[in-house]
């Protein structure tokens, strides 16, 4: 038995399009007022920029209290890997915590190719020399994008060296 033809879609059958996010600004004055805080914030649709008029100090405190609130694991988690790499001697200075995420920054390859050891992909010091100061960049970098993801349980890390100071190379988040 054949079925009978379907008709042709017509608009009201379509799924209507996403309405665009709202503005960062009344994103902002929407969660500060969930939380109970008073604040003016101004910005345009565009929000180019986004202002945060005067906090009373109570608010202010809580402000700061909510924020750390919630990123206490990342910043738990940043402090730990700072303690980690000065015990193994890794200078990590650019380690930040950026929009939720601990990025790491620039490092220079000495510090990297430590770094690489540390996670496991060669031999531990105490069998291996230390590398070179002239340690080819590019080489452990390309190791330290290799042996992150297996060391971390599968966070990828991008890898560049910089053109400007080949001593150097760029971790990301």
């Amino acid at each position: 038995m054949n079925a009978p033809d379907a008709p042709a879609p017509t608009a009201a059958d379509r799924p209507a399009h996403a309405a665009s996010p709202a503005p960062a600004s009344d994103e902002l004055r929407a969660a500060f007022s969930e939380a109970g805080l008073h604040a003016p914030v101004t910005g345009g649709a565009a929000d180019a920029d986004v202002h945060i008029g005067p906090l009373a100090p109570a608010d202010a405190r809580q402000l700061a209290r909510l924020i750390r609130t919630g990123t206490k694991r990342t910043l738990k988690t940043a402090r730990a890997l700072r303690e980690i790499c000065a015990g193994h001697r890794i200078e990590l200075p650019g380690l930040r915590v950026r929009q939720g995420r601990i990025t790491l920054g620039p490092v220079r390859v000495e510090d990297a190719a430590r770094l690489v050891r540390v996670l496991g992909a060669v031999p531990p010091p105490a069998t291996r020399p230390a590398p070179p100061a002239g340690a080819d960049a590019a080489f452990v970098g390309a190791l330290l994008g290799h042996v992150f993801p297996e060391a971390t349980g599968g966070g990828t890390l991008s890898v560049s060296v910089r053109e400007e100071a080949p001593g150097l190379l760029d971790l990301s988040a």
